[in-house]
Formats: C-alpha cells, sequence, structure tokens
C-alpha cells in the first residue's frame, strides 16, 4: 500500500535569541517533539526553523546549487516569462528553467519537480505540527497567538506556491485538479491526500491566512520581533498576493493597504536599496537575515545573480534584463543605470564580470569575503503596486494614480509627465513589448521593473492571461523558445508531479499527472 512519506523533523532548527536582535546559532536537534510543543516558547523554536527552510539549499538529491529555497522559486519563475534572461548556459543551473526544459526531470528526485514539491511540502509538514497544538500549548497567552499565528500564515504561503506551480491560474480553473492538502501532523506512513481541485487548495490558502491574521492581530505588538517573522502586516502582505491572483481586486487592495500600516515602513530610495541586500532597509517587511555561518555560499540567490562576486556562478552564467523590457524604461528612471547594464560594445565587454551588455546589477552580495546578503522576501513597494494595479482594476482610477505615484515619483523624475500621457483604462496591451497607453499599462510596466528577479514574472503572466514572444528585433535573448507554447495557459508554465508522489501517494495514479512536455 502506498503511504505518504512526509516525515517531521527537528534536524537543524536554529533558534532566535531572547532579544531577536540578530540570530542565535545553537541548534535545536536534540529537543523532543513533545517538549518542543508543549508551550509557546519552545514551539517557537520550530517556527525559527521553519523559516530557516526559506533560505537553505538542498531539496533535491543533486544539482542542490540552484535549489536555495524561496528565492530559487522567485528566480525560476522570472527566467520563465520574458522579462529576465540568462546570456550563458554555465552548468545548466535555471538555464533548463530558461529555456522552459524541465518537465523530463519529473521522474528523478535531483530536478525541479521534486525538489520544489519536497521543499513546500517540508514546510507544510513542520507547521502543521505547531498548528496541531494550538489546543494544547501552553506558556504566554499572546506568544502562542504569535507562534500558531506564523504557522497558519506559513501554510497559507507553502500552499499558495504549490498550486501556482503545479496547476494554471486560479480564473477559470477553479476545478482542475489542485495538489494534495494536508492539515494535521503526518508521520511515516499517513495516508496520502487526493489532489482535490484549484478551489479546494485556494478554500484552504484563504482560511489559513485570515487566521493567521485574526491571531497575529489581536496581539498587543503587532510587528514582528524579528524581520525574519511573519506579523500582522506581513501576512496582509500575503493575503494581498492571493487575493491578487484570485481577481479578489477589492481584497487585494485592503490588504496591501493594511501592510502598507506597518510602522516605519516606507518607500526606499536607490540609494538606501544598495545591492537589495539589506534587511535593514526601510522597506523591507519581510526578509531573511543571513549571517556569515549561515551563508550557503556557492549555492545561494546571490551566486546565481552577482556576476562580480569572486568565485562566484553568476559568473559563468550572467543574468540579464531582457531589451524589450530595458528600452522601455525612462532616460530619467534610476533603475535604469542603477539596477542594468545597457548596451556596451562587444569589444569592450569583459568575462567573468556583470560589465556586459544588460547584465543585471540590482542584486549583489553585501560581503563577498563572506559570500553573504540578506533576502528581501517582500518589500513596500509590492504592496503599493499590488494596490495600485487593485484599484485600476476597479476603475478607481484617481486612486490608482494617487497609489502608484508613491513610488514612480520616487524613481523617475519626470514621472508625473509620464503618469499624464496614460489614459483611464483598465485594459492593457497583449503585447509586453509594445508601447504603453493605458493607466494600467504603466502599472504594470512599474510592477515588471521595481519587483524584476523578485516575485516571478511568470505567475503575473498567468493570472493576467498573458503570452510572451522573446524573438523579437533586437531580442537579446538566448532561447527564444519560437518553438515552444508560450501562452498564458501553457502546459510549460506548470510542473509535472513528481514520480516520487505518484509512486508514494495512494489517492494519487498516473492519470493524475499532469502535462508532460518534452
Amino acid at each position: 500500500m502506498k503511504k505518504v512519506l512526509y516525515i517531521f523533523s527537528l534536524i537543524g532548527l536554529l533558534a532566535f535569541s531572547s532579544c531577536a536582535d540578530e540570530l542565535n546559532t545553537e541548534p535545536t536537534d536534540k529537543v523532543s517533539g513533545s517538549t518542543i510543543f508543549a508551550d509557546a516558547s519552545s514551539a517557537e523554536t520550530a517556527i525559527n526553523g521553519v523559516y530557516r527552510m526559506l533560505y537553505v539549499a538542498g531539496w533535491s538529491s543533486n544539482w542542490g546549487s540552484e535549489n536555495c529555497g524561496q528565492t530559487a522559486i522567485q528566480l525560476l519563475g522570472d527566467l520563465m516569462a520574458e522579462d529576465h534572461l540568462m546570456k550563458e548556459q554555465g552548468q545548466g543551473w535555471f538555464y533548463e528553467d530558461y529555456r522552459l526544459n524541465v518537465h523530463g526531470d519529473y521522474s528523478n528526485k535531483a530536478g525541479r519537480p521534486y525538489s520544489i514539491w519536497n521543499f513546500y511540502y517540508t514546510i507544510v509538514s513542520n507547521v502543521n505540527y505547531i498548528i496541531a497544538s494550538e489546543n494544547t500549548m501552553g506558556g504566554d497567552p499572546e506568544l502562542k497567538n504569535s507562534v500558531v499565528g506564523q504557522a497558519y500564515a506559513m501554510r497559507a504561503f507553502a500552499y499558495y506556491y504549490l498550486i501556482q506551480l503545479y496547476q494554471q491560474t486560479y480564473k477559470g480553473h477553479e476545478d482542475a485538479p489542485g495538489v494534495p492538502l494536508y492539515t494535521g501532523a503526518t508521520v511515516a506512513g499517513s495516508e496520502g491526500s487526493p489532489r482535490g481541485t484549484v478551489q479546494g487548495v485556494y478554500t484552504q490558502i484563504n482560511s489559513d491566512i485570515e487566521k493567521a491574521i485574526d491571531l497575529l492581530g489581536s496581539i498587543s505588538n503587532k510587528v514582528q520581533t524579528h524581520v525574519s517573522h511573519i506579523d500582522y502586516y506581513v501576512a496582509n502582505g500575503i493575503k494581498a498576493r492571493i487575493c491578487l491572483t484570485q481577481h479578489d481586486y477589492a481584497g487585494a487592495a485592503t490588504a496591501a493597504a493594511e501592510a502598507l500600516k506597518k510602522p516605519s515602513l516606507k518607500v526606499a530610495t536607490i540609494a538606501e536599496l544598495g545591492g537589495n541586500n539589506s534587511v535593514k532597509t526601510a522597506d523591507v517587511l519581510w526578509g531573511m537575515e543571513i549571517i556569515a555561518d549561515q551563508s550557503s555560499g556557492f549555492a545561494s540567490f546571490f551566486s546565481h545573480m552577482d556576476a562580480d562576486a569572486p568565485g562566484m556562478y553568476a559568473s559563468k552564467a550572467r543574468q540579464c534584463i531582457s531589451t524589450g523590457l530595458y528600452k522601455l524604461i525612462s532616460g530619467t528612471d534610476e533603475r535604469k543605470t542603477a539596477w542594468f547594464r545597457g548596451a556596451i560594445p562587444s569589444d569592450e565587454e569583459k568575462t567573468a564580470s556583470s560589465y556586459t551588455s544588460y547584465c543585471q546589477i540590482k542584486f549583489k552580495m553585501a560581503d563577498y569575503t563572506t559570500r553573504t546578503g540578506d533576502y528581501l522576501l517582500m518589500r513596500a513597494e509590492e504592496m503599493i503596486l499590488i494596490k495600485a494595479e487593485a484599484e485600476c482594476h476597479q476603475k478607481e482610477y484617481d486612486a490608482a494614480r494617487t497609489t502608484i505615484k508613491t513610488l514612480g515619483n520616487a524613481r523617475d523624475s519626470k514621472f508625473e509627465e509620464r503618469l499624464a500621457a496614460r489614459t483611464d483604462a483598465n485594459t492593457y496591451n497583449s503585447d509586453t513589448n509594445a508601447p504603453l497607453e493605458t493607466l494600467m499599462d504603466e502599472i504594470l510596466f512599474q510592477r515588471r521593473v521595481e519587483l524584476w528577479g523578485e516575485v516571478g514574472r511568470i505567475f503575473d503572466m498567468q493570472r493576467l492571461g498573458l503570452g510572451y514572444n522573446r524573438n523579437y528585433e533586437g531580442s537579446n535573448h538566448t532561447e527564444k523558445v519560437t518553438t515552444k507554447n508560450t501562452n498564458a495557459a501553457s502546459p510549460l508554465f506548470i510542473l509535472p508531479l513528481p514520480q516520487s508522489e505518484i509512486d508514494g501517494n495512494e489517492n494519487i495514479t498516473s492519470a493524475d499527472q499532469n502535462p508532460i512536455v518534452q
């Protein structure tokens, strides 16, 4: 009989110090499961370990360097679309995502289908133990609400990415097969769940994030004790993302506005953002602070992004902005030169360096000696963009203009003039390389530039019903994928279920598999 094999483990969990100013690296693998969930302070150790999962590598049997936690998913989601490219193939890490060629790996535990499945379901398995202890956990009531609220938020977060990666977008696919749902503690031998439906998964996601917001909103100090923690404001940010995907634009606008109420939160200047590598920047809602002895070095997001980092992977496989997007950025927009190289004559380009045409310089390691840089998982600017888009979808054009100016004026000295040229309309161009005309065109464009490399462009394209073409005049794409389906609902944009799940779950068979496109 086939059984699900998600096993809760305390190995490698790290705790935060009591003052929460910096990470405490004392391992907690010797704490028993019964002890750790007995009271809120012990359970907090477990949720800290879950956060650590977001930035550690090694979720597959091989190719661990490209499976470096949450930022890997955001990067591959960008590379699957049209705004982001790899100039060189390197050893193939992330390049196969870029060329839409990972489906064939579903049968082994080294590829994307397994590594992502393993990553998110490990998170689900761990937080389910915390949630299962909700009614028996002792200790300070506010700390308990905080820990359990964070667990609910992380479960919503994990299922939100699982359903986007293993099925088409929510709108129009509500009755399509979903992903297995587990809401109780599982052990070796627990029976596997069937796929259910997309709607069923989103019903659980929405229930979890609402429970998280209720619990985190009930405590007197709604701001996280450490930026790595989910607090009331971050939970609302996660809800804003979920609502946007579901086309619940009123909900998205409200949740984003609530997230933006976090004390001292503000739009960061380009100078303040630097290399987008510090959780101390004033715009950061949620991020992972990486200290020297927790750096994964070569197997890290910055290793894949920073072409100037000595000996790191990006020097051999450089990440670049597409010429299609670059040419749409105004010359008065600071991001055009601060975040990206422009065109560089071929005889002046350098190898193993960011000094090559259109190379990204937005993401830089903070310290080359320790090979560290913090991971920014949610910024104020994203919430502004969600709010503006949601308002525009609802034809609240004056509100949308006011909202987007908050970001645009901080990036482009002539943004007011640029915005004035856009017509009040919630329609948008189906050709993502075409000139901008409507207010919605402008808002979506600002999202593409501001969040380049951060949120996974392919998810936006799916929810907006947009396909793409990389084979345009002047394209710098190294993989133009002209023979592949790049329409919004392409089966190439979702992953096959890993064969290990079909083999190990009695309620899923080969008939439940997603289309496999070689």
